[in-house]
């Protein structure tokens, strides 16, 4: 893939709130994969859904309240 596509969607997912140690474990391909799924995804819920992403593929884990 092309570095140029990689280092734009870091900075997608940076934007909206990807945790810099989280997204360093993150592989490229689902960083790609989860900034195209958000650029389709309304701005109000952007921060959302890709807290959702994260959570589906174990990156985080949910926190109980």
């Amino acid at each position: 893939m092309d570095d140029s596509v990689a280092i734009d969607a870091k900075r997608i997912l940076l934007r909206y709130g990807a945790p810099i140690v989280i997204l360093d474990d993150v592989t490229e391909a689902h960083r790609i994969e989860f900034a195209r799924e958000i650029a389709k995804t309304s701005l109000p819920e952007r921060q959302t859904r890709l807290r959702e992403l994260l959570v589906e593929h174990g990156y985080i884990v949910e926190e109980d309240d």
